[in-house]
């Protein structure tokens, strides 16, 4: 066989090798989205956690085709055939909500065919991250174990990166999952600061001929035309000829949609504040590692912050080590409305409950940090009028857990409902441990 042929041989099994991989990457495990539940429905007994602070001990939760109708201790429970979840000697909580996350666009981000979260081109603010959102990943299963029910999934990529959406995850598709389409368009900020390469001499990098704050500030000016000319577009009442990204920006100036902005240094978020002021836009900070510096400022533009990764490093050098932890009580204490996410490769938002739970320790109370995940969240997606508490009117997105839902040796949620629907809680985790437990004949907790 010649050279040539059989580099046209490796390259084909090559290729059916990655689309195997794939195959095995998507499939599906045998955990189907829950059928609807009409009619009555209790869970009884719990401690129920509401989400805006207030807890309820021995209470019972009436639920009525999908809607929490009722909130006490002591509610009377037909004796004919209704659903009934025994909470006792459990805590119940609101589904806790992901405020920022690429769950459903990227399943393993080096396999490309798997990510479908970035676009090319730098404006792309008619791009939909919710058509592109897999409801088979398996990750989604996963991270409903630990409390999580809804997420806002976020495009990235580019300098507007397109809109958003929030979806709850327990759905056959895209426009099942849908719980708020298109709320708001991702603004990536550059980084205003120069940071020196530490390995440019060692592997002979040469030095950037552009100073990147400059080319930062170049960057945001262009971006304040481009709103220029979509706000003038957008209340334009004689249009020669139809600009699709400008067309995707009009809610965006009625302030149907939110402007999130990512970003995370003092002069970053100051340049954020600006952007609302020039524009009068409904404006998020995503990020927000410095927002405790000018808390006051935020609280005074009623600027929410999306809090991205508490378990990291701080951002500058000379910054106190457990800083990314004080932050969200600074922001409570100075009254800036914050929400707690995890934002971490690796856990794909598994942790957010513990990133709370960290965030206790360096002082939020345990339900100041429940509504960060749960209540605030909610507020600053725009979806408060339908979860992120267990309120009299809302969405049955109800999680009950053997033990505190902050604290990862005792959070075990033994139920979970989405809508009403009662949810299969198995994973592929669970499905491996369970598979390996049988292989080498062990007993759990033992």
């Amino acid at each position: 066989m010649s050279i040539i042929k059989r580099q046209q041989m490796k390259k084909i099994f090559s290729i059916l090798a990655s689309i195997l991989l794939l195959n095995n990457l998507s499939a599906q495990d045998n955990v189907y989205p829950a059928k609807d539940y009409k009619g009555l429905m209790f869970i009884k007994n719990g401690t129920v956690h509401v989400g805006n602070g207030q807890i309820i001990e021995n209470c019972t939760i009436e639920i009525n085709n999908g809607k929490i109708v009722k909130v006490g201790p002591n509610l009377p429970i037909p004796a004919d055939n209704v659903k009934v979840i025994d909470a006792s000697g459990k805590h119940v909580y609101p589904g806790l909500i992901l405020a920022n996350s690429n769950l459903g666009l990227v399943d393993i981000s080096s396999v490309r065919a798997s990510s479908d979260a970035t676009e090319i081109g730098d404006y792309n603010a008619s791009i939909r991250s919710l058509v592109a959102y897999n409801t088979d990943s398996k990750v989604i299963n996963t991270i409903k174990s630990t409390g999580v029910l809804l997420a806002h999934i976020v495009p990235q990529g580019g300098i507007i990166s397109g809109s958003s959406s929030v979806v709850q995850l327990d759905a056959w598709n895209w426009e099942d999952a849908s719980y708020l389409a298109d709320n708001g368009f991702h603004y990536n900020m550059p980084t205003l600061i120069n940071r020196p390469n530490p390995f440019a001499a060692f592997f002979n990098v040469p030095a950037p001929t552009v100073d990147p704050v400059k080319k930062g500030l170049e960057e945001i000016e262009q971006t304040k035309q481009f709103l220029k000319q979509a706000k003038s577009y957008c209340f334009e009442t004689d249009i020669a000829e139809i600009n699709l990204k400008f067309e995707a920006l009009k809610g965006l100036f009625t302030k149907k949609q939110k402007f999130f902005i990512h970003a995370d240094l003092v002069r970053e978020l100051l340049i954020a504040i600006d952007f609302k002021k020039e524009f009068d836009l409904d404006v998020v900070i995503v990020g927000g590692s410095e927002s405790y510096q000018i808390a006051d400022l935020l609280k005074k533009y009623e600027i929410p912050v999306i809090l991205s990764q508490m378990h990291s490093l701080p951002t500058l050098a000379d910054d106190a080590v457990d800083q990314p932890f004080k932050t969200p009580a600074q922001l409570q204490k100075a009254g800036v409305l914050f929400a707690i996410n995890d934002e971490d490769g690796q856990h794909r938002g598994k942790n957010l409950p513990f990133n709370a739970g960290t965030a206790v320790a360096y002082g939020l109370t345990k339900e100041q940090a429940l509504s960060a995940i749960t209540l605030n969240a909610a507020k600053i997606l725009g979806v408060a009028d339908r979860t992120g508490s267990i309120e009299v009117g809302k969405d049955a997105n109800i999680v009950v857990s053997t033990g505190d839902i902050l604290d990862m040796r005792s959070n075990n949620i033994t139920n979970a409902v989405i809508q009403g629907r009662i949810l299969d809680l198995n994973n592929k985790h669970k499905e491996l441990y369970d598979k390996y437990m049988e292989r080498y004949g062990f007993t759990p907790g033992k």
